[in-house]
């Protein structure tokens, strides 16, 4: 008599799509995940049509130029000077750049205006920093440059609150915040990458 073959019972898998769910949800939920890599900036509001008729035209003594090469090297040119530099400079060379408190003539020009809750003014308001990178740059010594020039603006900022309203900015109201924030417009430009040496 031929032995029959038997028949090896199948896996019961009907629950093993519910434990494999419900560990993915678990992992998702329990694991931490780095999303605040980056720059927090705000993006300019699309200019009107009357201002982009209008050719903006900047004088060489309001702009501060910042560049970094492929290498992660800083080059700095404002009406002081220009030449390479170093990230512990940046700083306050943005923050002299940014007041010009000597009213000196190769740095940003002051004129009046009238800020409420601050009075009659002498702003450099028409100054900007640009900020020009090469291909090849670095990304942390970008975030580095970046960093150096916001702080640039937030000690500035900082000090006038405390001069004018006895509190940092941040404890301001929102009234205040505008005032000082007229008073020191953040101005950082971002040109286009290009090939400044080195790969």
């Amino acid at each position: 008599m031929a032995k029959k073959k038997r028949k090896v019972p199948g896996l019961n898998a009907s629950s093993t799509a519910d434990i494999s769910f419900i560990l993915l949800i678990f992992f998702l939920i329990t694991t931490s995940m780095d999303t605040d890599m980056g720059l927090a900036r705000r993006l300019p509001q699309p200019p009107e049509d009357e201002e982009v008729k209008q050719e903006l035209k900047i004088k060489e003594r309001n702009v501060m130029e910042v560049r970094i090469n492929a290498q992660g090297f800083l080059w700095i040119k404002d009406g002081t000077g220009s030449g390479f530099g170093d990230i512990r400079e940046l700083r306050s060379r943005a923050k002299q750049f940014i007041t010009n408190e000597n009213n000196l003539s190769v740095l940003p020009e002051k004129h009046p205006i009238n800020i409420p809750l601050l009075g009659m003014c002498a702003l450099t308001d028409k100054h900007v920093i640009s900020v020009q990178t090469d291909r090849g740059t670095p990304y942390n010594m970008y975030f580095q440059v970046q960093n150096e020039l916001v702080a640039a603006y937030n000690e500035l900022r900082d000090e006038l609150s405390k001069q004018k309203f006895g509190r940092v900015y941040g404890a301001l109201t929102d009234e205040q915040k505008v005032a000082i924030r007229t008073y020191y417009p953040q101005k950082i430009s971002e040109a286009e990458p290009k090939n400044y040496g080195g790969n």
